[in-house]
């Protein structure tokens, strides 16, 4: 029988999100039911309420979620009831094209569940990356769950969901930091200080953090970042400079953009080395568009990345991460600024927006 639970929406663009009633149906064929036990806020979410997505509302936000399955549909068999998973938006289908070439990370034909929750009235509901997990429970395709040992509280371990698992795969993953290497990363939120703690475990002896905010700078450094540079006021051919001057003149091996403005992507190109490579894992606003000579494209060499979900294999890197942060390798925790209930969700949109917070965790 279905379940009625509270839920966070945002009913259209701009408005403000609201804690409302919804009906989350029995889990179909390969469907999921899992209890919610804390779900970050995201950046992502902040941009569905704001119409930088699409324009499908309502949605049910949330995405960087923990917690435990508590019903299985049919055929069910990748994850079993009282399992604590992670939940992950890319769904490896291992029938598309990219998949039969050997590229999962690229998974063209994610799946989600094969039924929609909607409001009391009826309304159908677009889930957040096909999650929507700022609610009691959702409904998933078993191949967005991803078991992990569950020494990891859920505050913790819903963050590799999205935001951290995105920047720790842009380094290590898509950017292939190898040991002794430079890394520069500009924007230093969470993706940006994920991506600083992914170089630091691949090895990188250079990590130069750059930002507007002296106090992310500063929290930058407990992530891995060797140094720091302030760029307010700086135009694009100092913050290059800058780099340069920190990497025995010559540039980053290699520079990930964690902010995804045309602006960042320029001192990005710019600020790595001959052969270098530049890691794009900010998403950009659709209207963005970017403006580059390409002589510059051709005679600098090296590789121009995009990265998706830090390029990640949830099965491969969940169990993975969490363990490296069980043994203290990983500071996961250190994302978690702070832990709120439902109702305070927009007043966290604000902190994002303002810059003061790494994530701010609902709990269940």
């Amino acid at each position: 029988m279905p379940y009625t639970v509270k839920g966070a929406i945002a009913r259209s663009e701009g408005a403000e999100v609201e804690i409302v009633d919804v009906v989350v149906p029995d889990p179909g064929p390969g469907d999921v039911i899992v209890d919610i036990q804390a779900c970050g806020v995201c950046h992502t979410d902040l941009s569905y309420r704001d119409g930088g997505i699409n324009d499908e509302f309502p949605f049910l936000l949330g995405h960087e979620a923990a917690g435990r399955v508590s019903a299985v549909g049919e055929g069910v068999t990748h994850v079993q009831v009282g399992d604590y998973v992670i939940l992950n938006w890319r769904a490896i289908c291992g029938e598309c094209r990219a998949c039969k070439r050997g590229q999962l990370q690229y998974c063209f034909n994610t799946s989600n569940a094969s039924k929609k929750m909607t409001l009391t009235d009826g309304t159908e509901l677009t889930p957040a990356l096909g999650i929507g997990a700022f609610i009691e429970k959702t409904i998933v395709h078993e191949r967005q769950c991803t078991k992990v040992d569950e020494a990891a509280q859920p505050e913790v371990a819903g963050l590799l969901g999205c935001g951290v698992m995105a920047g720790i795969g842009a380094a290590i993953n898509t950017g292939e930091v190898r040991r002794g290497e430079s890394v520069a990363v500009i924007g230093c939120g969470g993706v940006g200080d994920a991506a600083i703690a992914g170089a630091k475990l691949a090895g990188a002896t250079t990590i130069i953090a750059l930002d507007l905010a002296d106090a992310k700078l500063e929290a930058a450094k407990q992530f891995g970042a060797t140094h720091t540079i302030n760029t307010s006021g700086m135009s694009e051919d100092e913050v290059v400079a800058a780099i340069q001057e920190r990497t025995n003149g010559f540039g980053a091996d290699v520079v990930i953009d964690a902010v995804g403005r045309p602006e960042t992507y320029r001192q990005a190109f710019y600020g790595r080395d001959l052969a270098g490579r530049v890691v794009l894992v900010g998403v950009p606003h659709p209207k963005f568009e970017l403006n580059l000579p390409l002589i510059d494209v051709f005679g600098r060499g090296g590789a121009l990345k995009s990265s998706w979900y830090g390029d990640c294999l949830p099965e491969r890197d969940f169990p993975m991460l969490i363990d490296l942060y069980l043994q203290g390798r990983l500071p996961l925790d250190k994302f978690v600024t702070e832990t709120i209930s439902a109702d305070q969700i927009e007043a966290a949109f604000g902190k994002i927006h303002d810059g003061t917070v790494l994530r701010s965790v609902v709990t269940y």
